[in-house]
């Protein structure tokens, strides 16, 4: 098998990897990009190939992100991850736990995290690496890497909710509450929000959204059934789809250009949070990209029948 052979088997690994350290689709590929970059120019043939390339994306990843740390901390508004419609790493057996820590709620949590233990827990907790190719990936000590992973695993702990497993039943509410959704009921609505939902949306200051997270069924409900239904007459659509391993959608405008996408956090038969991301520098990979400011606008001037 050639190199380029042993890459491209090997590739969505990396790719899932890199995603789950920094959160951004597009830096994702480039971090496995410049590892192939690395690999093709190394001279000598590595004893693990995986081990090798699995050490140089996580190294690469980790130098990106403390970089990225620092446009994060100036982002306008709240920050979440590029949304990512399907993970290519697929291990059937552990389907459940990856989709787990693909999930909006898992990545937002990650934040909190130094990039080495960010590192560390994507390398021993998702992927199950043992120690000594941890160690190696991250250039720490098998001990340092230790305390790295407890201190990882304490502060995902910290408010972490895991999902519930019926995938069946959360796709079945998630049905219900884009229904809801595109009806403006606001019944409907509220009946399926928890009790303190939450509500985020990311625009990075390049598309409207909102001041602060609503929180509250009964805010969220009443927001939501004003807001859609206006969009509906200028022809904006609804297309459910799994977002980060959870239920969610691609909002389209008429001509099928990606407005936004909304990911559903779910537990106990309840929606507990939606968060969605409406910056176009960060749906680029979904598709093409409308223009949200004009939507918004149109959106305002749109008139219902009751109205």
């Amino acid at each position: 098998m050639s190199r380029a052979e042993e890459f491209q088997e090997l590739r969505p690994l990396l790719f899932s990897i890199a995603y789950r350290i920094l959160g951004s689709v597009s830096e994702a590929e480039d971090a496995v990009q410049e590892t192939w970059l690395r690999y093709e120019a190394t001279p000598a043939e590595p004893r693990s190939v995986k081990a090798f390339l699995s050490s140089t994306v996580t190294r690469i990843s980790i130098d990106v992100l403390r970089s990225a740390r620092v446009r994060r901390e100036e982002y306008v508004g709240p920050w979440l991850p590029e949304p990512l419609l399907a993970d290519p790493y697929q291990d059937p057996e552990r389907s459940a736990e990856l989709a787990d820590s693909l999930s909006m709620a898992a990545l937002v949590l990650l934040e909190r995290l130094s990039p080495l233990e960010r590192a560390v827990f994507v390398l021993r907790e998702v992927f199950d690496f043992g120690f000594p190719e941890v160690a190696a990936a991250v250039g720490r000590s098998e001990a340092a890497c230790r305390q790295l992973a407890v201190r990882a695993r304490r502060h995902m702990a910290t408010g972490r909710a895991r999902f519930e497993a019926d995938r069946k039943e959360r796709e079945e509410l998630a049905s219900r509450f884009f229904d809801a959704l595109r009806e403006g009921d606001v019944v409907g609505l509220r009946n399926l929000l928890a009790a303190d939902v939450s509500m985020v949306g990311d625009g990075g200051g390049k598309a409207p959204q909102l001041a602060r997270a609503v929180i509250g069924a009964e805010n969220v409900a009443r927001l939501l059934a004003s807001v859609f239904p206006r969009m509906a007459l200028i022809g904006v659509v609804v297309e459910p789809r799994e977002i980060n391993g959870q239920p969610g959608a691609i909002f389209r405008d008429r001509d099928g250009k990606v407005l936004h996408t909304v990911a559903l956090d779910i537990l106990d038969a309840q929606i507990q949070t939606i968060r969605a991301v409406i910056n176009p520098d960060k749906l680029v990979h979904v598709g093409p990209v409308t223009d949200a400011w004009a939507i918004d606008r149109e959106a305002r001037q749109a008139r219902r029948p009751t109205d």
